[in-house]
């Protein structure tokens, strides 16, 4: 009887540390993360703004957290195709999403199919940082400021047309929220890509365009493009004298292109947590912020709720704005 007993006092006891060790497990295995190479999906091709923030972070993330961190391009769809393969990879911190405007307030809203749900599909991590879109012109257009594009505008509604990067973009968006704001009217010219609208804007094919700063600037510099004003709510640092939109005439306009992290919806809380301070620790980096200066980016940095905050409060800025210019993409 006794040893009867004892055999099942320590039956049960296995049990419960068993039990123990299994409820444990999953903390235990996050606190232990990263234990091998991180993947951060870029959702566009190699070389854009969004390809070259992510590798500036990622390198410095690699050294904060003792793993390399793989930068792989998944182009296609807008960014759709990258941000689907995040929200279906494994919640486990090591597949993790470069979100940008596009995947995350555009994409949900312009898109008739829906590969994924911006809000429910991902764990935000951290907002990196925002980099401004300018509103250009060829500078033989008689317009030297947005007042004066204004008048241009109103004097002749049908006469002018401007460029973007295609349909759906978000520099095809700011043009259609500075037309809501203004309430003026110009024809929009999808192009596949900022440089063919570029192109044609440099050789006054047509007149006017919404791109990103970094793209434009040095053709600002040169002389081949006229700045009339950045879309941010504050003057981008590179381009001081630079006005913005909301200062020039339409208060409370302001658009961006903005790059943030996101791993796939149940990540644990405690991978989150390490990845988010490994991003805000490199954006904190002096050489990290002097090339985010060069590429016209403000660090921001932020806490996964604030990066909630901010995609929630993206959708319902650009919703009016998409459906009043009956933009809707296949």
């Amino acid at each position: 009887m006794a040893f009867s007993t004892i055999t099942r006092r320590s039956l049960i006891a296995l049990g419960t540390s068993v039990l123990a060790s299994l409820a444990l497990g999953t903390p235990a295995r996050a606190q232990q993360f990263p234990e091998r190479p991180i993947t951060l999906v870029v959702p566009f091709a190699a070389g854009g703004s969004t390809d070259v923030v992510a590798r500036i972070v990622a390198q410095k993330m690699s050294e904060g957290l003792g793993q390399q961190i793989i930068v792989e391009n998944v182009g296609g769809a807008g960014g759709s195709l990258g941000a689907s393969r995040v929200a279906r990879a494994e919640p486990d911190g090591y597949t993790i999403l470069m979100a940008t405007v596009a995947t995350h307030a555009l994409n949900p809203l312009i898109l008739k199919t829906k590969p994924y749900d911006a809000e429910k599909d991902f764990a935000p991590i951290s907002l990196l940082v925002i980099v401004p879109n300018v509103l250009v012109v060829n500078p033989e257009l008689p317009a030297k400021n947005v007042e004066e594009l204004l008048a241009l505008l109103k004097a002749d509604p049908e006469g002018y047309s401007y460029a973007s990067s295609g349909n759906g973009t978000p520099l095809h968006l700011s043009g259609e929220l500075f037309k809501a704001m203004a309430g003026v009217d110009m024809q929009h010219v999808p192009y596949k890509g900022s440089g063919p609208a570029l192109n044609d804007v440099i050789g006054n094919q047509i007149p006017i365009m919404f791109d990103n700063l970094p793209s434009s600037s040095g053709h600002i510099k040169a002389g081949t493009l006229r700045a009339l004003a950045v879309t941010t709510k504050e003057r981008a640092a590179s381009f001081p004298d630079v006005p913005t939109v909301a200062e020039s005439g339409i208060p409370g306009y302001e658009t961006y292109t903005w790059n943030a992290l996101f791993a796939p919806a149940g990540t644990p809380p405690e991978v989150v947590a390490t990845l988010n301070a490994a991003a805000n620790n490199a954006l904190k980096n002096p050489a990290v912020a002097e090339r985010m200066k060069e590429f016209s980016a403000t660090i921001v940095g932020s806490t996964p709720e604030e990066l909630g905050k901010h995609v929630m409060a993206e959708l319902a800025k650009w919703k009016p704005v998409v459906e009043g210019a009956h933009i809707q993409m296949d």
